[in-house]
């Protein structure tokens, strides 16, 4: 967009940076820096127009845009020019990601990438490494305290050994995902290091305060991210003599945006890590980058304006690189964050359906789908260019934060109905075949999250201990039907290591004085690889639901209803244990493909004449994809089996 202000502050800027940039070759540079400029001055000036130094600033950023583009390996920039030809290219089924710590998964990364193979055998062909940079031992919040921005951390290996990794993913069509934290620091990373020597520049990267006075006016409004093991929001530095934010932990020191020398820096890592052979940056912590008085200094309108920021900066150095947004928040927040008053995304092409994966498990302890799709309901439509990641389990936690409007339309107290769903997962119904732990609990307000791998909350792990070959059977259904509401629910369904295998809970956390303070780590296993090749063993555990998960993945890339352009249709089946949704063709609506799942132990039927004229259901002949069995319907009824789900299309 041409607007003369801004593009002759663009013109000025030109004149003002390193004679080195202006020598090199930068034609596809400078037109993507017009293309964007205009937007970029906009939201640069949104941010920080008061400053006397704006343009100053913003010389530095151009120059931090043309140094990277001129870094960029020429792979890469070629990437960029195929991807920009098909800007959609990352909403086709094609793409099955997994998350895993490199450490636990495979060892250093040399060693994952001798892994790859097992993963490609799987149908695996985004792999998300969880973080690798530098971070001090011991306490690190699992590599979300970093030290160096622009170093792998030597326990997973080198920057030589990252390159050659993502060379050989890119060659076999792997796409690379990595953390970047955009929110925080390590108390230990050097400029926190500078602010504590008492450098007032490194001082205003954080939030530093000499008294308690601005800390208690943010404190009132402010929530407690770890209130068991971090309450507040601000530590005292003995050293520096002042006040701190730590959202997070108390060695986790958060990033002061209204400085825009703090923007720059980011976007210049961010960059730096793209021109490393990232596809893909997962952005954590984004919910948090903006802090206000009088607020929860979460989901502030600056923090949209931030990624919005980063992404037009990117746009112009490496458009080829997506955004993931790791915003864990409300339904009605989470959606923000593919742009805000936009059509096609604008901020992060990508973020976490973290409702999605909550609900599920919602109905897995209920038996009941109706919260499940109360929740969905309510979801607004995504942008175009723009997607989810759906997963059943990761790292993390499992909160709790879905609309209590949905829970009371599904009939539930919301006070009540989280408790039961806590106490149902970590031991507080004897009944209950689920194995998982309380993280994260509020003593003040009762309130707190879950723990615990996929394979142990679903009862894999008490089935197995009882030897019931019936149970186990159903706990690995439930496995298997769980992942494929996943893999046909449109968008890139996230695998989390271990769970193709069944891997229970990891209790070894406990001994460790490191971990054992935070729950989570028991769903951080090391894979035994031992254990792994009893996936070609038949009829153990690890091959029925490995092989089951690999041809469900070999089907969902050769069904074309399941790339995501917005073709989903909610339905709702007269059964509440039942959930179910149509996908249609992009190209050929007509061309229907109708998902059903059932939560309960138990069969259950759906009269296929509720879906009146959608699709060709009520006639001919009617085949399982996922079996390749044809399916029995009596008077148009469907019987689906228990724990069992239905990919079900029209011959």
């Amino acid at each position: 967009m041409y607007e003369p202000v801004s593009h002759a502050l663009l013109n000025r800027i030109l004149d003002q940076v390193k004679p080195e940039l202006k020598k090199k070759q930068l034609r596809f540079f400078h037109t993507r820096l017009g293309a964007n400029f205009y937007a970029i001055h906009s939201l640069f000036k949104r941010l920080y127009g008061h400053r006397e130094d704006l343009e100053a600033q913003m010389v530095r950023l151009v120059e931090v845009l043309a140094q990277n583009y001129i870094a960029r390996p020429k792979p890469l920039k070629k990437l960029d020019k195929e991807r920009e030809q098909d800007h959609q290219w990352f909403l086709h089924q094609r793409w099955v990601g997994m998350a895993l710590y490199a450490n636990a998964f495979a060892g250093r990364l040399p060693d994952l990438q001798e892994r790859l193979p097992y993963l490609q055998e799987l149908g695996v062909n985004l792999v998300h490494i969880m973080p690798i940079l530098q971070c001090p031992p011991g306490a690190s919040d699992g590599g979300y305290a970093v030290s160096d921005f622009r170093d792998v951390d030597e326990r997973a290996g080198t920057l030589d050994e990252l390159r050659a990794l993502g060379e050989a993913m890119h060659a076999q069509d792997v796409l690379l995902t990595l953390d970047v934290v955009v929110n925080h620091t390590s108390d230990q990373h050097e400029w926190a290091q500078k602010a504590k020597a008492g450098e007032a520049k490194y001082q205003d990267y954080y939030y530093t305060f000499e008294d308690r006075e601005i800390p208690d006016q943010y404190e009132r409004t402010m929530p407690e991210v770890f209130p068991e093991q971090a309450p507040g929001n601000f530590t005292y530095d003995e050293a520096m003599e002042r006040w701190v934010m730590t959202v997070f932990n108390t060695y986790q020191w958060d990033l002061n945006y209204r400085n825009p020398a703090v923007f720059i820096e980011m976007l210049d890592i961010l960059l730096f890590w793209a021109n490393q052979g990232a596809d893909i940056l997962r952005l954590d912590a984004v919910a948090f980058l903006w802090k206000k008085i009088g607020t929860q200094s979460q989901n502030e309108r600056e923090a949209h304006v931030i990624l919005q920021l980063f992404k037009d900066c990117c746009q112009v150095t490496a458009p080829g690189v997506l955004f993931i947004a790791e915003a864990i928040v409300a339904p009605s927040e989470i959606i923000k964050y593919f742009g805000e008053d936009a059509v096609v995304a604008k901020e992060c092409e990508i973020a976490y359906n973290a409702t999605t994966m909550a609900l599920m498990w919602d109905a897995v302890a209920t038996k009941n789908a109706q919260l499940l799709r109360e929740g969905i309901r309510s979801l607004p439509d995504k942008l175009e260019g723009a997607t989810w990641l759906n997963y059943v389990r990761c790292h993390d936690d499992i909160g709790l934060g879905f609309d209590d409007g949905d829970i009371v339309k599904a009939g539930y107290d919301p006070a009540s109905h989280r408790r039961f769903l806590v106490d149902w997962f970590t031991g507080g119904y004897s009944m209950s075949p689920a194995r998982g732990r309380r993280f994260g609990e509020n003593a003040a307000t009762g309130d707190a999250r879950i723990a615990g791998s996929l394979a142990s909350l679903a009862g894999l792990e008490s089935a197995l201990e009882r030897g019931d070959p019936s149970e186990i059977q159903l706990c690995i259904d439930l496995i298997l039907m769980l992942h494929g509401i996943i893999l046909a629910f449109g968008g890139i369904p996230l695998l989390y290591y271990g769970d193709e295998l069944g891997t229970l809970n990891d209790y070894s956390y406990e001994g460790d004085i490191h971990r054992s303070d935070d729950s989570r780590w028991i769903h951080r296993p090391v894979i035994d690889w031992e254990r792994a090749e009893r996936r070609n063993e038949r009829g153990t555990p690890e091959q029925r639901i490995y092989q089951g998960l690999r041809h469900m993945i070999e089907v969902r890339k050769e069904t074309p209803a399941f790339a995501d352009f917005n073709n989903r249709e909610l339905l709702d089946p007269e059964s509440t244990h039942l959930f179910a949704f149509l996908r249609s063709h992009p190209q050929q609506p007509s061309e229907r493909v109708l998902v059903v799942a059932n939560f309960n132990d138990a069969p259950e039927t759906m009269n296929l004449d509720e879906l009146g004229g959608r699709g060709h259901f009520g006639t001919g002949q009617l085949v399982d994809s996922v079996s390749g069995s044809s399916l029995k319907v009596e008077e148009g009824v469907l019987t689906v089996p228990p724990f069992g789900i239905y990919w079900v299309e029209a011959h």
